[in-house]
This record gives structure tokens, C-alpha cells and sequence, in this order.
């Protein structure tokens, strides 16, 4: 009996999340992906075996990238006009053998319909023997912004993390160049630089077990490239440190092999690999989400969920609402100055039912105003399926109840539509920002192309305006009702 009610409570958890949670669609399976890479209009990530995915939208992901030498846990970079792709030819610590190659090779485009499409000669720029502590497999790349200068990190957890200079002209190794380890117990290492520190993200725990894998990402940091890279509470990764950045979640486990991408200033992505989505039979899947940054130190985002919210301006504080008469409470509430007759018991907000008679029926504007938990106050955002962007689908904004949503104009301001048309005005990409905060962005605003979000113009003004992540203006909250 305790098993059947488990499966039921366990089925009724499974059913609930595929509704509410988002994962990246279409073909998205794939182990240990390489940092995602724009070309041509697409996105591509590359895995161990052969090809990798590729994404006109970066949400509706396809299999189809070609990628020769097949190996393990390859990695690409953009190079000037050209892709450097390092990936490994080895055993990696399994079976034994600690024998292995990491090799890169170049290409102009990562696009196989394109008659540029030739990758060269593969070349080998990192080795290991089966008797070393180190196995040669998992490359990370990193082109220095501040130097110029091209590394590569490598290793499991089966013995130490170790960097190598890459010539960033050639893909070689560089001539006399020694390697230095700079962690252990992790392994799919990817190095970032930002703001005058150099981080290594490795993956921790045990990996290639589907829903069993205990892979979790961690961090260090360093002045230098070299390290010693140190985690928050000043462990060296040297002796096993490092601080947590993602760890299983909701339903999925097994997060590994971290890759950022830089959207614009203030808007980032992580890419990785969770080992198992119990979703979608316990498959190894490509997954996206924010990259937020607290006290200089990396933090995944949160999965946006669709529901019912307030949407509140970070510039004042109030929240967005359709700009309709206030429609006073009809309670019977005793005054504050007399004392209570009857007992105290709760009062309903105000419904929907309440006041929709008093809207008007057609456009109506939006504005902000304290938040009031009313229903003029209160947005459904869902799917819309009509696509997505990186990390997300476009969503539809609607007060709650109605089918009234929020749509841009091309007198740069937004209206709530009386219906759900499904045109590019009405599809909204919500992006978690660096600082946690969100911005609210129209996938297209009437007469222009220009890409313009939703500002709070004053405290009770919304328009759509260029991004600014420095200033208040263009952050947004959204608060669960």
C-alpha cells in the first residue's frame, strides 16, 4: 500500500512540474556539451560521440552539428573569424587506463550547409600516459581578454585538473609550455574572467549514471590564470575546495559541464549538461538558465516558471496594472473607532467577477500603481508557443482570467489587447538579469527593429525604451500570487 501511494503522490509531482517547469524543446539530448557558440544566425553545442545540437532560436534545439574525431566532452571557442574546437581522445580514467589525447582543430563556420564548412587536421596539444595522476580529456578554452593569451584546462576526478598555453594564432601548444595542476576532485573544467578575477568551474561527483549521478558544479577564483584558485571560504581547489553553483533540481540531476555565454552587459547564460531529466525518460539533456553574479562569485538563475504574478518596477516599487477605475471593496467591515461586535473572521479580495463589468471592453493602457493584490493587478504569463530565444520560450502576458494582453505599439508605450493574437507584438522574452532582477523585452515593437525593453519611464509611466542595466528603470521583479 505504501508503494502504490508513493507512485500516485510521485506520478501527481511529475505531472505538476511538466506543467509548470520549462526545459529547452525539440531534440535537446545530448552528454556533456561544449560551451554553446553563435554562427550565422544559430546557435551550436557539441558533445562526447559525434555532432552535437543546433538552435535557430536557442530554445528548439535539433541534432545535426557536425563535429569529426568523435571523443568526449569537446569544447569551441571564437577565435577572431574562426572556431577553435579542442576535444579528447581517451579512456578517462574508466576502465583503468589513463591514457588520452586532447586535440583542436579550426573551422570558418560551424555551419555544415555552408561551402566554408572544412575542418583541419586535427592536432594534439595535451597528453597523458596510464600511470600519471591526470587523464587527458575534458578541455575547458579561455581566450584572456586582458592579455590575449589562450589556455586550456583538462583532468578528471581521477587525478589532478591541469592548464596549458594554447597560441592562440595556431590552436598548438605552445613551445616549452608545462603544464600546472590547479584542482582536484572535480573534473569538465571551463575557465571565465570577469572583473579582474579568472574562474574555474569544475564538476564534482560522480558522473554517467543517469538519475543516479551525483555531478554537481562548483567554483574557485584566482588573481591569476594560473591560480591558486580559492572557493568563498578560502579553500584552495588544490585541496578539494569549491563553492557550489548548481546542484540536482527539480526533477532533473546530474548538472555538469558549465559553459557561459554573454548575451550583452547584464545579461548572461550557463549552459550544461543535467545527466538525467526525469521528465524525459531519465535522458542526458542540454540545459540553459541564468547566470547571475552575488559578491563577484557565479550563481545559477532561476527556471521561470508560468503562473499567476504581480509585476513590480524596481525603480519605485509599484507594480504594472491595465489602467481601469479603482472599484471600491463592498464589505461589511465595522470602522477601526468602534469596538468589534461580532467575531473576527477573514474577508475575500476582490474578484474578477467583481469589477470586469466596469472595464472597457476594447485596448485598454497599462500604467503602474501601488500593489493592491486587485485583479487589474494580477498577470498570467505562459508559453506561448510561437518559439524562443536562449534559455527560454516567449510568453504571453494576460490579466489573469481574461484574455486582455500585454502588447508593445509603435508608439513605444504597451496596451492590454482585448485577445491573444499571437503576433510578435504580444510574444515577451523575460530574462533574469546578472543582479537576480528580470527585464521584459517585446520579440519585435511595431516600426522598428530595434531592440527596445519595458522601462518605467516615471514611477507610473511603462514604455519601451533601450536596455540599460545600470539603471533601475529597466529591472523588473515578479512576485508568485
Amino acid at each position: 500500500m505504501k508503494h502504490t501511494i508513493y507512485a500516485a503522490v510521485l506520478c501527481a509531482m511529475l505531472t505538476f512540474s511538466t506543467r509548470m517547469a520549462q526545459a529547452q524543446v525539440g531534440e535537446p539530448f545530448i552528454h556533456d556539451p561544449s560551451t554553446i557558440a553563435e554562427c550565422d544566425g544559430k546557435y551550436y553545442t557539441f558533445g562526447t560521440g559525434e555532432g552535437g545540437l543546433w538552435s535557430t532560436d536557442g530554445w528548439t534545439w535539433h541534432g545535426g552539428a557536425v563535429r569529426p574525431g568523435r571523443g568526449a566532452a569537446p569544447d569551441v571557442l571564437k577565435i577572431g573569424d574562426r572556431y577553435l574546437v579542442a576535444y579528447s581522445a581517451t579512456g578517462g580514467g574508466l576502465g583503468g587506463t589513463h591514457r588520452g589525447d586532447v586535440l583542436t582543430m579550426w573551422n570558418k563556420t560551424l555551419d555544415p550547409e555552408s561551402p566554408d564548412f572544412q575542418f583541419t587536421e586535427a592536432v594534439v596539444v595535451a597528453s597523458s600516459m596510464d600511470d600519471e595522476d591526470c587523464d587527458a580529456i575534458d578541455a575547458g578554452l579561455l581566450l584572456d581578454p586582458t592579455t590575449g593569451r589562450l589556455w586550456l584546462s583538462y583532468g578528471t576526478y581521477f587525478g589532478f585538473i591541469r592548464l596549458v598555453e594554447l597560441d592562440p594564432a595556431t590552436g598548438r601548444r605552445m613551445e616549452g609550455n608545462v603544464p600546472v595542476n590547479i584542482a582536484i576532485d572535480c573534473e569538465a573544467t571551463d575557465l571565465i574572467y570577469r572583473n579582474g578575477w579568472y574562474y574555474l568551474l569544475g564538476t564534482h561527483g560522480t558522473c554517467c549514471d543517469g538519475p543516479n549521478s551525483t555531478y554537481n558544479i562548483v567554483v574557485g577564483r584566482s588573481r591569476q590564470v594560473t591560480g591558486p584558485y580559492v572557493d568563498n571560504i578560502g579553500r584552495q581547489m588544490l585541496q578539494g575546495g569549491g563553492k557550489m553553483v548548481i546542484a540536482a533540481n527539480n526533477l532533473k540531476t546530474g548538472p555538469g559541464h558549465f559553459g557561459r555565454f554573454v548575451v550583452e552587459g547584464g545579461v548572461e547564460k550557463m549552459s550544461f549538461h543535467y545527466e538525467s531529466d526525469f521528465r524525459q525518460g531519465g535522458r542526458s539533456v542540454l540545459a540553459i538558465r541564468p547566470l547571475l553574479w552575488r559578491d563577484d562569485w557565479p550563481v545559477a538563475g532561476d527556471e521561470f516558471h508560468e503562473g499567476t504574478y504581480e509585476i513590480e518596477s524596481v525603480r519605485r516599487g509599484y507594480a504594472l496594472e491595465i489602467a481601469v477605475d479603482f472599484v471600491r471593496m463592498q464589505r461589511d467591515i465595522e470602522p477601526f473607532w468602534v469596538k468589534p461586535t461580532k467575531p473576527l473572521g477573514q474577508i475575500g479580495p476582490q474578484t474578477l467577477e467583481e469589477v470586469e463589468s466596469t472595464w472597457p471592453k476594447g485596448e485598454v493602457s497599462v500604467r503602474m500603481s501601488d500593489y493592491m493584490f486587485r485583479p487589474h493587478q494580477k498577470w498570467t504569463i505562459t508559453p506561448a508557443g510561437k518559439g524562443g530565444y536562449l534559455g527560454g520560450p516567449y510568453y504571453k502576458i494576460c490579466i489573469e482570467g481574461t484574455t486582455r494582453c500585454l502588447t508593445a505599439t509603435a508608439g513605444h508605450d504597451v496596451v492590454a489587447k482585448p485577445e491573444f493574437t499571437g503576433e510578435d507584438a504580444q510574444l515577451w522574452r523575460i530574462d533574469q538579469l546578472t543582479d537576480g532582477t528580470y527585464r521584459i523585452m517585446p520579440k519585435k515593437v511595431p516600426g522598428t527593429n530595434e531592440p527596445l525593453v519595458l522601462v518605467s519611464l516615471g514611477d507610473s509611466t511603462p514604455v519601451l525604451a533601450p536596455f540599460d542595466f545600470g539603471s533601475d528603470n529597466s529591472k523588473w521583479n515578479f512576485t508568485k500570487n
